[in-house]
């Protein structure tokens, strides 16, 4: 099988009018579409129910931008069952014919990608540069594990020689898996994790976030269009109350892919360590969590540099990213300078409606609006407001300023939890050392940043700075998927690196056999 050697897809910067015109177009298209009831997709079948899901746009909560039938525990049964009738014929495809299907889907993301762009716009508050890097990081994931499935099968070549008998190892699926996909990346998260699992022969039941149900709906619209046969992927909706912990604790469930909060995280390594009657395996869980990411200065960075950086890491996406700097710990020598070109950056901000194209748009729903501002009045407490602290005048949506809070308390709770918004927590340390001690103060480990043109701590801090994905002089957000495979310690998951050479090696078990000569 031949096929051109991985490269990233390019997203769209919209610095032109034709781009901006496209996406205008774009929207105009998918709003006359607001409003449509989407199925719960099993076995390739399309299933109304009576009970649905509601889709709104959180720039204007008033917008109902689609409804999804919502499932119940039957349903899940039904899934279950599908998916793994579906494993029998799917395991047995040949490697290249399932990368084939995954590079046509591919295909049909690239050629629809306006669209899609679009949907995340109206349904989860992106702005257009934003949209626009989600579905390209989709394509990405999608290109990216076609080829490396292929490069994971055949035997193994490194076994030693052992005289009188034939040996050999290799791959094989694990069976039927659960993805649970979070609401901010709704179309490359959920869309990376269902392809790293069914490239390599398994097959998945799929509960998106309540509130991407639509988003999702497109996304298997392309699966069936790419010729993936029925039951290999079942798009289920409903609350993860009643499907996702169902899903978690069901017998037949071989392992659990989820990304979301931490405490979401817990309770699903809880509940899926408990032996089920029936169950004859252990599940594997991979789970990709929260974060409280830090941007590390001292005194020998560039601070306009620096100070562009937190601002893009802090407030891109509402900060509504795992791996948005909510903490930015400054030496104390030029504390002061950094943060008054920071607070200057962030006043140039303009929060609007998604639509709008802004320099961020809403958060995701009214939990998370009030969540923010919950935190916001906490660091009325724990620090010193240096710009923002309040939602915004007027709005309709969900829209929260760009939020500020210096001379904060490495142990204060503003600097400790995460809060999932445009919302940083300005620390103050007397040096790189304790900047540093500051910096691992946490229960997470995802991403970091340091900036600084001094070698010697360049090079402590590959070593010391713990965290998964770590960066040295640019922003710690806006991983590429085969470039810097993603993922973090402690709290934050499991480091399954996602976009990364041996990720789809957790979706396999490997088999020796041996035969007498």
């Amino acid at each position: 099988m031949l096929i051109a050697p991985f490269r990233n897809e390019p997203f769209d910067l919209f610095d032109t009018e034709s781009a901006k015109a496209d996406m205008q177009q774009a929207l105009k298209k998918v709003r006359a579409e607001f409003g449509k009831t989407y199925p719960l997709v099993i076995n390739g079948e399309r299933v109304q129910t009576e009970a649905t899901l509601v889709s709104t746009n959180p720039s204007n909560p008033d917008e109902i931008v689609g409804y999804t039938a919502k499932a119940t525990t039957r349903h899940a049964d039904a899934a279950l069952e599908a998916a793994w009738a579906a494993f029998e014929s799917w395991k047995r495809w040949s490697q290249e014919d399932r990368s084939r299907v995954m590079l046509k889907a591919a295909a049909i993301m690239r050629r629809r990608k306006r669209e899609l762009e679009a949907w995340l716009v109206y349904e989860i508050g992106k702005n257009y540069v934003e949209a626009s890097a989600e579905v390209a990081e989709m394509i990405d994931f999608t290109e990216y594990y076609a080829r490396q499935a292929i490069r994971h099968v055949g035997g193994l070549g490194s076994l030693i020689d052992y005289s009188g008998e034939e040996n050999e190892s290799f791959y094989v699926p694990l069976g039927v898996g659960v993805t649970i996909s979070p609401w901010n990346f709704p179309m490359a998260l959920m869309t990376g994790m269902t392809v790293g699992a069914i490239v390599v022969g398994n097959t998945v039941v799929c509960k998106p976030a309540e509130d991407t149900v639509v988003s999702l709906a497109k996304i298997f619209d392309i699966f069936a269009e790419a010729g993936l046969p029925p039951g290999v992927v079942n798009y289920l909706p409903g609350t993860g109350r009643e499907i996702g912990s169902y899903l978690v604790a069901h017998p037949k469930t071989r392992f659990i892919n989820f990304t979301g909060s931490l405490a979401t995280g817990a309770q699903i390594n809880e509940s899926a360590a408990k032996l089920a009657e029936g169950q004859k395996w252990f599940k594997r869980v991979f789970l990709e969590l929260g974060g409280k990411d830090a941007i590390l200065v001292d005194e020998t960075a560039n601070l306009d540099d620096a100070a562009t950086a937190a601002i893009q890491a802090a407030f891109g996406y509402s900060g509504q990213k795992c791996s948005a700097c909510s903490r930015l710990i400054v030496v104390d020598s030029v504390y002061d300078a950094l943060l008054e070109k920071v607070v200057a950056k962030t006043k140039e901000l303009v929060v609007s409606e998604a639509k709008d194209n802004p320099s961020f748009g809403p958060v995701c729903n009214e939990l998370q609006y009030k969540k923010v501002l919950s935190y916001i009045d906490i660091g009325h407490t724990e620090g010193k407001l240096l710009t923002g602290g309040k939602a915004v005048e007027n709005a309709a949506g969900y829209l929260i300023e760009p939020t500020i809070f210096g001379d904060v308390s490495p142990r204060a709770r503003i600097a400790q939890e995460e809060v999932f918004g445009p919302f940083v927590a300005a620390i103050r340390v007397k040096d790189f050392d304790e900047g540093l001690a500051v910096v691992n103060d946490t229960v997470y480990g995802l991403t970091g940043a340091l900036f600084s043109n001094d070698r010697s701590r360049i090079e402590r801090a590959r070593r010391d700075f713990h965290v998964g994905n770590l960066y040295f002089n640019r922003k710690c957000t806006g991983a590429l998927v085969g470039v810097q495979p993603f993922g973090g310690f402690n709290l934050t998951g499991t480091d399954t690196k996602t976009g990364g050479p041996d990720y789809l090696l957790q979706f396999l078990q490997m088999k020796a056999v041996a035969e007498r000569l």
